[in-house]
């Protein structure tokens, strides 16, 4: 994604979830990565280490992706925001959903 179309995302979410949740409260993030990813399966899960994040990963009925869900309490929107960015950063081949 360009960073102009990245920086519009990332603010139309950031505003989206200001008007939808109360903060702190609890966040679900979904991730998608291929199967064979299994060492940036594990970067993405520690990037959650020490949060209290309960982390779900399901294959696709082909084996050829995992979808990762993490439901975690994060303090504002602004911290969801930093948090997507860290994992696109981090993690090659994620999808964010």
């Amino acid at each position: 994604m360009q960073d102009k179309q990245q920086d519009e995302f990332y603010n139309k979410l950031r505003r989206q979830l200001e008007k939808l949740d109360k903060w702190p409260g609890p966040y679900l993030f979904k991730f998608i990565l291929p199967t064979t990813h299994e060492k940036e399966l594990q970067k993405l899960s520690s990037l959650f280490d020490d949060m209290g994040a309960v982390i779900k990963t399901k294959q696709s009925s082909k084996g050829k992706y995992t979808s990762v869900s993490i439901h975690v309490k994060m303090k504002s929107p602004e911290d969801v925001v930093e948090k997507y960015k860290e994992v696109g950063q981090e993690v090659d081949g994620v999808i964010s959903l």
